[in-house]
């Protein structure tokens, strides 16, 4: 590991005759032919199946407060806040209409998830989840109109996001933390089990308290 960070691999060829090759000097090309080989065929094995800087950066953009043009800080959408799982619910569903959808139509459909009339919600209020979901990249608006729609990306993270809340993190941590689980689980199996194991070494290195 290259400053504990990267992984770094430097490729040595101490016998040229292991490839049929002499070791005069005019030899060179061909080593060094055989060593870019092998060092791709490495890499193929080692390349991941995702980028995780480009994870990390779409991950950043999402969470973090965006600068505006002229200043203003525009919040990050915390995806684990009621609100914002609301409007990544409510962006699939806009997604569905083919010409886009207004502050109102945002407002009649977020109200509701957040347990509250559509009437009882200012368009101030509804305009700064437009202007949270535009500054992020979730929406566009569409020329020379009042609308707006999603963009790839955006309805891309919204159903991810939606996905990985209601059909994974809130299960898991239901499982972890209920003091009265359902028999068979086997995340809260390996939980305790891990825990019993850090306990255990805790105990043998004489760090329990």
């Amino acid at each position: 590991m290259k400053e504990g960070v990267a992984l770094r691999t430097e490729t040595t060829i101490n016998s040229p005759r292991d490839f049929g090759i002499g070791k005069a000097l005019t030899h060179l090309p061909a080593l060094q032919h055989i060593g870019y080989t092998a060092n791709r065929r490495l890499l193929d094995v080692e390349r991941l199946s995702h980028d995780p800087a480009t994870g990390l950066t779409a991950l950043t953009a999402l969470t973090h407060p965006v600068v505006s043009d002229t200043g203003t800080r525009i919040p990050g959408l915390r995806f684990t806040d009621p609100r914002v799982q609301a409007l990544m619910t409510v962006c699939c569903t806009l997604a569905l209409l083919p010409a886009g959808f207004t502050n109102r139509d945002l407002r009649d459909r977020l109200a509701p998830l957040l347990g509250h009339p559509p009437e009882t919600m200012t368009s101030g209020q509804t305009s700064y989840d437009l202007r949270r979901l535009r500054a992020h990249g979730f929406i566009e608006r569409i020329d020379a109109t009042r609308r707006y729609r999603l963009t790839p990306d955006g309805l891309a993270h919204a159903l991810f996001l939606t996905h990985l809340t209601k059909r994974f993190l809130i299960p898991a941590m239901s499982q972890i933390s209920d003091p009265d689980p359902l028999p068979g689980s086997r995340l809260r199996t390996a939980s305790r089990a891990y825990q019993a194991a850090i306990t255990d070494l805790a105990h043998r290195a004489h760090l329990a308290a």
